[in-house]
């Protein structure tokens, strides 16, 4: 079986490809993916760090479609964790991929950003 060497997003197929070091796929998935208000950007990105069983942090201050008077709170480990079971931060402040409660929301575009994949 080859390793994976790399990633790619295509957004327009909400797809996460896995590749090999030659560009081959090895593996597909269906992914949600920021909409107008934080698109993904095109381009290079580097997986910073892996946190399994994550905390979130709900912060209105990055959200750009925050309730005026929203307050900063934590959301612990659990299976209504906004990030899911794993976090795959990304170079991008404050990007990552991750997994997500609701699967049947896969496939379409999401407000806050991020890659989204079923848990």
């Amino acid at each position: 079986m080859k390793a994976a060497a790399s990633i790619e997003i295509d957004k327009s197929e909400h797809m996460l490809f896995v590749l090999d070091r030659d560009g081959n796929a090895l593996a597909g998935f269906p992914i949600s993916i920021g909409g107008r208000l934080d698109p993904l950007e095109l381009g290079r990105m580097k997986i910073t760090n892996e946190v399994k069983n994550p905390t979130f942090t709900y912060d209105p201050g990055l959200l750009k479609n925050a309730p005026p008077k929203a307050k900063k709170v934590e959301v612990p480990p659990g299976p209504n964790n906004p990030v899911g079971s794993t976090w795959i931060g990304l170079s991008k402040p404050h990007w990552g991929i991750h997994g997500t409660p609701s699967p049947a929301r896969v496939g379409h575009r999401e407000t806050n950003g991020c890659i989204h994949l079923t848990n």
